[in-house]
């Protein structure tokens, strides 16, 4: 097909990039909108984030009864949860038992990793190339591709030289690796690397971790479900996805309405033992309002938790190592743990503090740094992603003009809504920049049904060509940096700010993700939709 492909000639209505919880549930609204849809998807199956991370110790820290779809009965019916934190097995089943019973597979391709996509103008539509040269023709593209995909290797010297078993975390083997009697090393302690640091140090001969950056962490308490109450959580599902409406982030946890300086200094350390004991995310999302504004706020409760690492690891030395001191708590995302923090009073553990002793290079035969050699017989890089753009990035994504999208967000993301870009009309964001991330499948359903109404407007009035204008890009995103500032978070180098050391370019701290309520963002979306979708040119 040439560039002036009329409607007619296209291949689908839309293609969807990515068939992880975003691009499935896309895929079956579109469906009852009767289009022709296509997923493209770069692995052998669905479940995006729970396919591809598969490395010991995934799993939710979200309760994986507010993790799961809300908008069908039958799913929710249907489907038993075993943990109150499911591992990663468990959620990928559940991923394909959604597939299986909305049959969503045929309209999925898999093993089709998008190289380019390219606007074409004569025909209103976009040409999308796979990496094996394949293409097709789309009236509208949607991304699903995720926000934490894109997955980064350090930049040191060598890594291709080890002759070893190495791998990134976010590119697990499918077949079971076996840790026993090894000697194993971990680079990075994000949360990926918490979690699988817990897991090594099971079984591995030594576990060496080299950490540049502690990070904050606070405890699962994970638990079995048990029959009776997987009964109780499922009579109480319509009460429960309506708490996440209406919280700050859509999390069961939400902020407490009190100060931190409101009450006594014995109050603030009950309530403190309190969240510390109990399940999930309430330490940091259920903590007193004014944790993540005031700095002697934040203080306060960052030494109550520099005092439970202290009082869990054994050697002053090595818990002094664990404990951050360029973040405050709460201000980077934070990490849940099951005896992370014991692990290192383990015989086979050594801690190597990076910014101590830098690593120079990889070898042949382990890892060299400033201070020493060491010999290993796998290295784990547990280096994180390249957040939230990094997925766009990788894809030779061009607008109107030839526009590249890379380039286009050069000095950091600019978005209406987080759904649409001008000069790249067409196209829709799934979970992309500027998106009120919290709790990711309550975002997902709201931004699935808000780009469905959307779509629905254009099959109804015939529409070819939706893009977002200028004004409104710049307004949105002018709105989005607002929300941050006094927010001590937008002040950290981290993923949430779009800062990554192992990335060219990522070195700027920008505002890649809205930060006001969950709330507040839907009502902005929903007042654009009511007035016939404001900020767009309908054509």
């Amino acid at each position: 097909m040439d560039a002036s492909a009329t409607a007619a000639s296209t291949d689908f209505d839309a293609i969807i990039i990515g068939a992880g919880m975003s691009g499935m549930y896309q895929l079956h609204r579109l469906r009852e909108l009767g289009l022709r849809v296509r997923v493209l998807e770069a692995g052998t199956g669905v479940g995006g984030t729970w396919y591809w991370n598969r490395y010991p110790g995934a799993r939710f820290d979200s309760e994986s009864y507010s993790y799961q779809f809300s908008f069908s009965k039958e799913l929710l019916a249907e489907w038993d949860w075993t943990e109150h934190f499911a591992p990663q097995p468990e959620t990928l089943r559940y991923l394909n038992f959604v597939a299986d019973k909305l049959d969503l597979r045929r309209d999925i391709q898999f093993q089709s990793r998008v190289a380019s996509a390219h606007w074409q103008e004569a025909g209103r539509c976009w040409r999308v190339t796979l990496e094996d040269g394949r293409s097709y023709v789309t009236r509208f593209l949607i991304t699903a591709v995720g926000p934490l995909s894109a997955p980064t290797m350090p930049n040191i010297p060598g890594v291709e030289d080890f002759k070893g078993e190495s791998c990134h975390t976010a590119r697990w083997p499918h077949e079971p690796v076996s840790f026993e009697g090894k000697r194993v090393a971990v680079i990075g302690t994000g949360a990926t690397g918490i979690q699988t640091i817990q897991e090594v140090a099971k079984t591995a001969g030594s576990l060496t971790v080299f950490q540049r950056t502690p990070n904050w962490c606070a405890p699962l308490h994970n638990a079995k479900i048990t029959r009776e109450e997987m009964a109780t959580l499922r009579a109480g599902y319509d009460e429960m996805f309506q708490r996440c409406q209406e919280t700050f982030s859509c999390f069961l946890h939400t902020a407490d309405p009190r100060n931190t300086f409101d009450v006594s200094e014995a109050e603030r350390q009950a309530f403190w033992e309190k969240l510390y004991s109990e399940p999930g995310f309430g330490i940091w999302v259920g903590n007193f309002k004014d944790m993540l504004t005031n700095r002697e706020a934040n203080a306060e409760v960052s030494k109550f938790i520099a005092n439970k690492i202290r009082s869990r690891v054994k050697d002053p030395k090595v818990a002094e190592k664990l404990i951050p001191t360029n973040h405050g708590f709460g201000t980077r995302r934070v990490p849940l743990e099951t005896k992370y923090y014991e692990v290192y009073n383990q015989d086979n553990v050594t801690l190597v503090d990076i910014r101590e002793t830098p690593i120079e290079r990889i070898t042949e035969t382990g890892i060299q740094t400033t201070a020493a050699q060491y010999d290993f017989d796998m290295i784990i890089y547990a280096t994180g992603f390249d957040a939230i753009t990094g997925s766009f990035d990788r894809i030779d994504i061009r607008g109107v003009n030839g526009m590249a999208l890379k380039d286009r967000w050069e000095m950091g993301p600019e978005t209406y809504l987080g759904v649409l870009v001008d000069g790249f009309p067409n196209m829709m964001m799934l979970i992309g920049p500027h998106m009120a991330l919290g709790n990711i499948p309550r975002s997902i359903e709201y931004n699935v049904d808000w780009v469905t109404g959307l779509m629905r407007t254009a099959r109804d009035r015939g529409l070819t060509r939706l893009e977002a204008t200028k004004d409104g890009v710049t307004a949105w995103t002018d709105h989005v940096k607002s929300l941050a500032e006094g927010l001590l978070t937008f002040e950290v180098d981290s993923w949430m700010t779009g800062v990554n050391r192992n990335v060219a370019g990522k070195q700027v701290r920008t505002v890649a993700r809205y930060a006001g309520s969950a709330p507040d963002y839907r009502a902005k979306c929903d007042d654009v939709a009511a007035k016939g979708y404001e900020g767009l040119v309908l054509a």
